[in-house]
Order: C-alpha cells, then sequence, then structure tokens
C-alpha cells in the first residue's frame, strides 16, 4: 500500500505544480486552493508511504514523479519545448524511480 500512497503523493505533486503555474498566470483564488490543496494531499500522501518506505526511497521516487509529471504536463498543456533530449532525460528520471521501486 505504500508505493500507492507514493504514486498518489507524486500526482499531487503535480497538481500542485501545475497550479503554480496557472496561478502565476491568471492570479485567482480557485488557482490557489487547488495549488494548497494538491501540495497538502502530496506531503499527506508521502508521509503515509514514509511509515513503511524508506526516507532515501521514498523521497527520491516522490520529487522523481513530481518533477517528471510537472514538465511532461508543462509540454502537454503549456506548450513547453518537447525536444527529444528533455523527453530523454525525463526518460531517464522516471526510469531510476522505477528501479528504486524494483530493488526495494
Amino acid at each position: 500500500m505504500a508505493w500507492v500512497y507514493l504514486i498518489l503523493a507524486g500526482i499531487f505533486e503535480m497538481v500542485g505544480v501545475a497550479m503554480i503555474n496557472k496561478l502565476h498566470r491568471d492570479r485567482n483564488w480557485q488557482a490557489l486552493v487547488l495549488l494548497l490543496a494538491g501540495f497538502g494531499a502530496s506531503f499527506l500522501f508521502l508521509a503515509l508511504a514514509m511509515e513503511t518506505l524508506p526516507m532515501g526511497t521514498a523521497y527520491a521516487v516522490w520529487t522523481g514523479i513530481g518533477a517528471s509529471g510537472g514538465a511532461i504536463l508543462g509540454m502537454v498543456w503549456y506548450g513547453e519545448s518537447k525536444e527529444w533530449r528533455r523527453v530523454l532525460f525525463i526518460a531517464v528520471v522516471l526510469s531510476a524511480a522505477i528501479g528504486l521501486k524494483l530493488i526495494s
């Protein structure tokens, strides 16, 4: 169950990051509420995952999901660069997260 919590934490981290961008663009209270809710849920699920998983593994996977997911959301929703090298290195980050899961 800890890995499910960790994946949820990463997904909510992505929501929080996307809402930072939305708040920067729109300056509305809905984006602020979603930003706070996204990061709050992210930390809650990270804490639940860390009850079982080692801190280093949980934090590395959480940041990997959040960083990669944020970059992918930027490409899909906000027209950021989709250059092949950028996609390659996002895949490297995700591969490292999967590798940590396989050895834990």
